[in-house]
């Protein structure tokens, strides 16, 4: 397992131009993020939801690279995204799935079959063009230009380290610097 955020600082060293839809990595995305008008950060919509926007958003906009960091309990909510995306194909999907087996923002209950589940198998098998899985940042850090470099989409499966989060969701440091409206003014803006 690895920290989100030493993952994080290594794909922004490959990230180029990607639009980025940092999900769950949202707080730390935001201090590593040097092209924040191409971020597109949701906060925390209804579990399950980043990866059908992410997917739309590889649809509408096949000309550019989108990238989501999504997390195991949101996949688990939403699992008929990965059949869909793997139908449709999009070239310029990369689906970054940060697993610390745990629902760590709603206080650290487990998720259940935690241990036993490769995702990286599920997307396989539901039809991804490629699909990864990663334990050690290392490893990680010496694919990641290639990874970035493959035709989607792809899933990327990594064993993130729990951090938990115990306070009420309203007494938690703030992280986002926009509101929902400045980043779509921003991504408008940049997509033209």
């Amino acid at each position: 397992m690895f920290a989100a955020a030493d993952m994080l600082e290594i794909f922004q060293r490959h990230r180029g131009n990607a639009l980025v839809i940092p999900g769950r990595g949202g707080r730390y995305w935001n201090g590593i993020s040097e092209i924040p008008e191409r971020d597109i950060p949701l906060g925390d919509p209804a579990m399950g939801g980043h990866a059908s926007f992410a997917f739309g958003l590889a649809e509408a906009r096949p000309d550019e690279k989108v990238v989501l960091f999504d997390s195991e309990g949101d996949v688990l909510m939403n699992l008929g995204a990965l059949a869909t995306i793997a139908e449709l194909k999009p070239r310029n999907f990369y689906h970054f799935l940060m697993d610390n087996e745990s629902y760590a923002t709603t206080g650290g209950q487990p998720v259940p079959n935690a241990t036993n589940i490769s995702y990286a198998g599920v997307a396989r098998e539901v039809g991804y063009a490629s699909t990864h899985f990663y334990d050690d940042l290392e490893e990680l850090a010496g694919d990641m230009e290639a990874i970035l470099n493959e035709p989607g989409p792809v899933f990327i499966h990594m064993k993130i380290a729990p951090e938990i989060q115990n306070l009420p969701i309203g007494a938690r440091p703030q992280w986002q610097t926009r509101t929902l409206e400045e980043v779509l003014r921003d991504v408008k803006n940049t997509l033209g």
